[in-house]
């Protein structure tokens, strides 16, 4: 064991402070990691404010995490001391199971190691993330990280980056797909870099005018405002694909509506309230509407080496670990571009 400091939320309704955190010995196939960075993803505000339920307190978050090795056990192999190393939303998995076996962690079917606010596989060991000053993690679930790229700015590729290259590497998209990204945000913003880095032609759809030129700097080539109802008879039939990086309620029948045939829209933001889909919007055109979480451990590290070839980082806002409650509110108010990290140095 060892004690890691860290930076801890203790109840719903109370603001995250310093705490103190043991993590396990490093073990044979265990590499242990100096957090340089961790990423604030939105998930971390939900889980903290028990907007999800089934908050565990104390809890430290944080699942976009990046630093340096400093220990390895007797059989790592992948990892020596001072490599630079990741570690996203999973630590475990059964590794036995159908969804394991395919390389779909995040699907296991006894289930699997979230990083934080859960347990260990042996249902016990509460997992801590990445809000602190160390964590131990097996090297299966330990990403390699390019030293060619802004360090700080890698640790949101880690959720955001994954999140939205899944999709796009599912859909197979390639030079001169037509790629539509509803949302400028975390999410959104690294959609437009992965499609365009990917040869797609890519439309932001927003309702907020004044999010176009951030988009065309990001790569997009086009701009759809989305507050307008002539945008949706303009673009109507246009795209091989649409990822969908909204939460708050929106009506699917409408983006539907501006795919080609036997296009697909990808749900990555989760509405409050379900959202009623026509049948006919799918039927008439071979649609698919579909959905994706994260991606699993190989999947993430070849999202690594993509954005390490193509010069991809999020852009971000480095804070000091005390701002992370103002960094809270203000990611309530969309004041963020276009991801917060907290700089672990500072704790």
């Amino acid at each position: 064991m060892s004690l890691a400091k860290a930076y801890a939320a203790f109840s719903a309704n109370t603001p995250l402070g310093p705490y103190e955190i043991e993590r396990r010995a490093v073990g044979p196939q265990d590499v242990q990691i100096e957090i340089a960075y961790c990423g604030i993803c939105h998930s971390d505000l939900h889980q903290v404010r028990d907007e999800w339920k089934g908050a565990k307190f104390p809890m430290v978050p944080g699942h976009e995490i990046v630093g340096r090795v400093t220990a390895v056990g007797a059989q790592v192999k992948r990892f020596q001391v001072g490599d630079l190393a990741g570690v996203g939303c999973l630590v475990d998995s059964c590794r036995t199971c159908p969804s394991c076996q395919r390389n779909l962690e995040q699907f296991c079917q006894k289930g699997a190691a979230f990083t934080y606010n859960g347990t260990e596989m042996d249902r016990k060991t509460p997992t801590y993330g990445g809000y602190s000053s160390s964590v131990v993690v097996a090297e299966a679930f330990a990403l390699k990280v390019s030293p060619k790229l802004d360090l700080a700015a890698v640790a949101p590729l880690l959720c955001a980056g994954i999140t939205t290259y899944s999709p796009l590497r599912r859909w197979n998209t390639k030079k001169g797909d037509k790629v539509g990204v509803v949302g400028l945000g975390g999410l959104g913003h690294m959609a437009v870099k992965l499609a365009a880095a990917m040869g797609a032609e890519v439309t932001m759809l927003s309702t907020s005018k004044a999010k176009e030129e951030d988009a065309r700097k990001l790569g997009a080539q086009h701009f759809g405002l989305t507050s307008d109802p002539d945008t949706f008879k303009k673009l109507a039939g246009q795209f091989d694909l649409i990822i969908d990086t909204i939460s708050a309620p929106h009506d699917y029948n409408k983006y539907l509506g501006l795919l080609r045939i036997e296009g697909a829209m990808v749900l990555l933001g989760v509405p409050p309230e379900p959202t009623p889909v026509a049948a006919g919007s799918l039927i008439f055109g071979h649609k698919t509407l579909s959905g994706s979480l994260i991606g699993g451990i190989r999947e993430t590290q070849e999202m690594l080496d993509f954005c390490a070839e193509h010069d991809i980082v999020s852009e971000i806002e480095l804070i000091p670990v005390q701002q992370v409650n103002e960094a809270y509110e203000r990611m309530l108010k969309n004041d963020v571009r276009y991801r917060f990290v907290l700089d672990m140095k500072t704790l």
